[in-house]
């Protein structure tokens, strides 16, 4: 497992985890960020990242992506 910012893009990678507080976890939740589902990132600019997660594109920041391990 490592976290999302250090996975490429255009690579398709399998949520296995999300850390953080419970707070964080509904959050990532919300946006579609489950464990078991795919997540591909489109494009990273100064680490923060736009990927594709159930059919939508999200804009997340470093921070964030970091919480997510695939």
């Amino acid at each position: 497992m490592m976290p999302l910012i250090f996975a490429s893009v255009g690579e398709e990678n399998c949520i296995r985890k999300i850390g953080g507080n419970a707070e964080t976890k509904k959050f990532l939740e919300n946006l579609g960020f489950v464990v078991g589902s795919t997540v591909i990132i489109v494009n990273e600019i100064n680490g923060n990242m736009i990927v594709n997660v159930k059919e939508s594109r999200i804009a997340i920041s470093k921070e964030m992506a970091s919480k997510i391990l695939v």
